[in-house]
């Protein structure tokens, strides 16, 4: 064991794991004040739900030795994962277990960006467990357990292909499944809380620092590349996001600057220590124009995606993972070099990656939504639509105004309640 390793590693996993709070902010600002509590909900119940699942059974299905398709259960509930070192690494196996745990955890609530304001919470929660088990975990055997993408030569440093393909895909399934929100296109569906998803955008820069730094898995060369990249390249896509923003409308808008920082981090993901710092910043810049074009795209569609997941997830994801192929250097760390450093079959690598990782998730996605649709609605009724899924999901309010706490006062009292409203003669 060494211990700088261990110690930058025990940092790494505990700042992924803010990551997830730190999504909660984001997506609930970016939502109506009726469902903010909902929506931070659909983030922080990943904690439980799939973090779990990973410990019992996740881990053992990503990372058991199996075939090249699956893991196998060597691992189950956590059997020979102890103080002894990863293979190929430094720091105890049960040290890797949960970091790789955050990454699961924080994948599956990246999908809730796409259902919520209309996806019942249970059902969200048994479908994210369910993914997990089944996507998640089989697409990281494929990339990062020895499974036939890394045997094929496929790069994804942090998670492009395992983490941002694979929610973006799930979400825009489940999107098109679930149907668009009742009022969509009928009336603004406007961000209560823009400062929130500020913070919330902040908080994901930080907290990314471990994802990708501590992608390295030890303190060396390529977790300072890495770490480097992820303060870079989000640098450039907002400047390009802002500038796009301008050349638009005149302004620079706040939720398109949170927005674009997040699809920057996205990008790098997959490249952050296989590229050099310049090469992250063309990758950061590049990255803001697809994405901020398809979110304009998408508004004038019947694609109800709610919180845009495919256009910064999934195109930052593609894209990240298309010039990590153009882009990486075995001067910078990467096992081979990219199209622009002599070797053109592997941004033909990272195609096929991208194309395979969309083509199974969409499938297994679409599977899993009809089997918990089998035992639970997954929509919530146009009446908890209007009400708001705060109250109708969790009996609470985001922002108190009384009328739910006297609504569920109701429910638990065997007559109705007196109430008493204040007025210039008195209370009556």
């Amino acid at each position: 064991m060494n211990a700088a390793d261990t110690v930058w590693m025990l940092i790494a996993t505990a700042l992924v794991l803010l990551m997830t709070p730190a999504l909660a902010f984001f997506y609930g600002g970016l939502v109506r004040s009726k469902n903010a509590l909902n929506t931070m909900m659909m983030s922080l119940v990943s904690l439980g739900c799939v973090g779990v699942a990973w410990f019992l059974l996740g881990y053992t299905l990503a990372f058991g030795p199996g075939t090249t398709l699956f893991g196998d259960l060597s691992s189950v509930l956590l059997r020979g994962v102890g103080l002894e070192n990863a293979a190929g690494t430094a720091i105890p196996k049960l040290l890797f277990m949960g970091y790789q745990g955050t990454f699961a955890i924080i994948t599956a609530a990246l999908i809730s960006g796409a259902v919520v304001e209309r996806m019942r919470f249970l059902a969200y929660a048994a479908f994210i467990t369910l993914w997990s088990l089944v996507v998640y975990s089989t697409v990281a055997h494929w990339v990062w357990g020895g499974g036939w993408l890394a045997r094929m030569g496929a790069l994804d440093f942090a998670g492009g292909t395992v983490v941002h393909i694979t929610a973006a895909t799930a979400a825009l399934v489940a999107a098109v499944l679930i149907g668009p929100r009742k009022d969509y296109a009928r009336q603004a569906v406007l961000p209560h809380n823009v400062p929130f998803a500020i913070l919330g955008a902040g908080l994901l820069w930080f907290g990314w620092f471990g994802f990708n730094g501590g992608s390295a898995l030890a303190v060396n060369g390529q977790a300072v590349t890495a770490f480097v990249n992820t303060l870079m390249a989000p640098a450039a896509t907002l400047l390009v996001w802002i500038g796009l923003d301008l050349a638009r409308s005149g302004k620079a808008t706040a939720v398109g600057g949170a927005t674009g920082i997040v699809v920057g981090l996205v990008a790098i993901t997959p490249a952050a220590g296989f590229v050099s710092p310049i090469s992250a910043l063309a990758i950061g810049a590049l990255a803001a124009v697809p994405s901020h074009f398809a979110i304009l795209y998408r508004s004038r569609t019947r694609l109800d995606d709610s919180l845009d997941v495919v256009a910064a997830h999934g195109l930052g994801g593609i894209m990240g993972a298309l010039l990590t192929g153009l882009f990486a250097q075995k001067a910078w760390g990467s096992p081979v070099n990219g199209l622009l450093f002599g070797n053109p079959r592997q941004l033909l690598i990272q195609a096929v990656a991208v194309l395979a990782t969309i083509g199974f998730t969409a499938i297994a996605t679409y599977a899993l939504l009809k089997l918990v649709a089998a035992f639970a609605a997954l929509r919530a009724t146009s009446a908890e639509q209007g009400q708001g899924l705060d109250f109708s999901q969790h009996g609470e309010e985001a922002y108190a105004s009384g009328d739910g706490a006297l609504l569920l006062l109701s429910e638990t009292l065997p007559v109705d309640p007196v109430v008493f409203v204040p007025s210039k003669g008195g209370a009556h």
